[in-house]
């Protein structure tokens, strides 16, 4: 392992050993609280132009496998853990974390304080920060971040989404077969790619829908004669990275599908640009919620449900002009869920796929059937 210099834009410089990719990366820093899941976290393409600092102490322990891969690559910055596990020891394992962060050009940071990162974000927010191990000198590293675009400032989403569209083939996967059921459906829904994750398709069609997945650039008018051709019942809006509020023809696109009457279902990003597209602008979380153990509310039965989180924005409070309140964060009381009053449409901010209950939250996916 190499020296990796840190330089943070509040002005702390760190140095560290470096795992993974080599190189120089610029992205927002966040940290996330799960004990387990790794892979998935790296692989979920909502984390595209960001650090991920990892409580967890110990990364690494059972390597990677394709089944448990989120999207088709991996697009954070880097990953900056406590301890990395050089030596994977799992039965699945196909190959260590090194080489999977290698592949998509990610960088590994080890052998840091990641409490003392934690803390420092959970007290001053989400920052951004530059890493390499080519550079080493402060000078350099703060004039490099400075010239650098902002997170809020990169439509992330032409790079996550897919490129063409296709049909998902599995279901739930099965703990007892290592394996993906296959579905067995009787809806066709449209699920708009802002960086959705497997595991949201799995439930998707584990809960009796086909679903095609179409590029972020498919037109509006395309889907709305689709849905009046009786094709398709419903739309569902991925999540996906960055800020909402820069995305100006996915906000116009739902907008168009919501005066269609459309029933429409959204999950984080999806969630957030629902909330827009019926003129209630986000605003930014101080660090976000990026975890697996965060209690929301179900207002509708007042049962708490276990949930996974990755976000930075939020839904504003006076969207209950137009919306009926679902869920809400336990931990700071912000909104995780919304049934809309004009149209057939509900979201969520939290991730119900991610399962970390592990399946309080999936009866969303077959609201959402039962609604079509």
């Amino acid at each position: 392992m190499e020296k990796i210099s840190i330089y943070f834009e509040n002005g702390t410089y760190l140095e560290a050993k470096s795992f993974g990719a080599k190189g120089t990366n610029v992205g927002e820093v966040v940290f996330n609280t799960s004990l387990t899941g790794y892979q998935e976290i790296v692989t979920d393409p909502s984390y595209a132009g960001q650090f991920i600092t990892f409580t967890m102490p110990e990364i690494g322990n059972v390597g990677c496998n394709e089944q448990d891969m989120e999207s088709l690559g991996a697009y954070c910055k880097g990953i900056i853990v406590r301890s990395y596990q050089a030596r994977p020891s799992n039965f699945r394992c196909e190959e260590p974390l090194d080489a999977l962060l290698k592949k998509y050009n990610i960088l590994g940071i080890t052998e840091i304080d990641t409490r003392y990162i934690t803390k420092m974000l959970r007290n001053e927010g989400a920052m951004m920060m530059i890493a390499s191990t080519e550079i080493h000198e402060v000078a350099k590293l703060k004039a490099l971040l400075e010239k650098s675009p902002r997170i809020e400032d990169i439509n992330y989403i032409e790079q996550v989404s897919t490129k063409t569209a296709y049909t998902h083939q599995d279901a739930r996967y099965n703990i007892n077969t290592f394996q993906y059921n296959k579905p067995t459906t009787s809806k066709k829904i449209i699920a708009l790619d802002f960086g959705i994750k497997r595991n949201i398709l799995n439930e998707l069609t584990h809960a009796g829908m086909e679903v095609e997945v179409v590029p972020n650039s498919i037109t509006a008018q395309t889907i709305i004669e689709q849905f009046e051709a009786k094709a398709i019942d419903g739309v569902f809006l991925s999540n996906g990275p960055g800020d909402p509020l820069i995305l100006k023809e996915e906000q116009a696109k739902i907008r168009q599908l919501i005066e269609a009457k459309i029933p429409l279902f959204g999950i984080c990003l999806g969630h957030q640009l629902l909330s827009i597209a019926h003129g209630y602008d986000t605003y930014k979380l101080k660090f976000g919620h990026h975890g697996g153990n965060h209690p929301v509310k179900n207002e509708m039965d007042g049962t708490v449900e276990i949930t996974a989180q990755n976000h930075n924005y939020n839904v504003p409070d006076n969207i209950t002009e137009v919306a009926t309140i679902t869920h809400t964060n336990l931990f700071d009381n912000t909104i995780e869920g919304l049934k809309y009053n004009d149209s057939p449409t509900m979201s969520v901010q939290h991730h119900p796929e991610a399962s970390p209950g592990p399946h309080e939250s999936a009866y969303i996916f077959g609201a959402f059937k039962e609604m079509l």
